[in-house]
């Protein structure tokens, strides 16, 4: 049943809210994955932001793909807490680590299983289009399974359709930039300047004026 309504709502409403509300231009879509297991990791502006990826993505992917988010801020409200693990599929993560247990856990069993994760670099949603610093949590994911495939995202456009601390949605084309996958160098602090320095160069290529 939960399978069905999760399907349901983004055949009926997430993807047309999308793909017809905004005009989305997707860059390079191919690039995106097609199975599991696999990593997106994207910039973070809007609560949008993890519906537009799996919007992008096709439905028979959709069991299959796994936001990794906060559970300090998901789970504090039970409706809420209930649609973000039944509806969006999140897998819920503990920030700030500390304790005995892996606060990765989650997110590794779901690539075990060959699940698609969508991931923030920066963990939380930060100003419109101003990339700021990448945590390490992805870094210590990649360590843990070095030959899965992390795919970059820059996304362009939800800062100004929903951004931090707004609750009305306003249409706003959306510019999406697939960036081809980026390799496990060995080292956690390489391979999180390599990743932010792929998705900065997909955002180079949209040639924006500064957001006003």
């Amino acid at each position: 049943m939960i399978k069905f309504l999760r399907l349901l709502f983004f055949a009926l409403i997430f993807k047309p809210i999308i793909f017809l509300i905004f005009g989305v231009n997707v860059r390079n879509r191919e690039r995106l994955p097609k199975s599991g297991p696999a990593i997106i990791a994207a910039n973070h502006n809007s609560h949008l932001d993890t519906i537009v990826l799996m919007s992008l993505l096709p439905l028979s992917l959709l069991s299959k793909t796994r936001p990794v988010a906060a559970a300090d801020y998901f789970l504090k409200n039970k409706l809420i807490g209930w649609f973000a693990l039944n509806i969006i599929g999140i897998i819920p993560i503990k920030r700030g680590g500390g304790g005995k247990n892996d606060p990765l856990a989650g997110a590794k069993k779901r690539l075990d299983a060959g699940d698609i994760l969508i991931l923030f670099p920066e963990g939380s949603r930060g100003e419109p289009e101003e990339l700021r610093s990448f945590k390490k949590g992805v870094a210590w994911l990649v360590e843990a399974y070095p030959h899965v495939p992390t795919y970059p995202v820059f996304m362009h456009g939800l800062g100004k359709a929903m951004p931090k601390g707004e609750k009305i949605i306003l249409p706003f084309f959306l510019d999406i930039f697939a960036g081809e996958p980026v390799e496990w160098s060995g080292d956690r602090n390489r391979f999180i300047d390599a990743l932010k320095r792929e998705i900065q160069t997909l955002a180079k290529t949209g040639n924006f004026a500064d957001w006003e």
